[in-house]
């Protein structure tokens, strides 16, 4: 027997996510999590702390040449951050 009222698992999580407002802290978990496959291991090794607040990333550094040469790349970051995410999650990065 086929119903005709099916919908797609996918969508259906989505939604109630959203409406639960679960979807940006999900979000802003897999950012975090996605900061070692963006960046690679070596500069993953040196970051102590990420977190999220107003759509910033704050990223704690023990380098300090490591932290300049981010500063500059910081809009490339965030797009592709944003993009494995698959959502707008965060507008600038701070190095600290």
């Amino acid at each position: 027997m086929r119903r005709n009222n099916a919908e797609q698992i996918g969508r259906l999580i989505r939604e109630y996510l959203r409406e639960e407002s679960l979807e940006t802290p999900l979000n802003e978990r897999r950012l975090v999590a996605a900061w070692p496959e963006v960046t690679g291991p070596a500069i993953a090794s040196y970051t102590r702390e990420l977190y999220i607040k107003n759509q910033v990333l704050y990223v704690y550094l023990t380098s300090a040449a490591l932290r300049q040469e981010l500063m500059m790349r910081r809009g490339i970051l965030v797009r592709n951050l944003n993009d494995r995410v698959g959502a707008q999650v965060i507008t600038d990065i701070v190095f600290r």
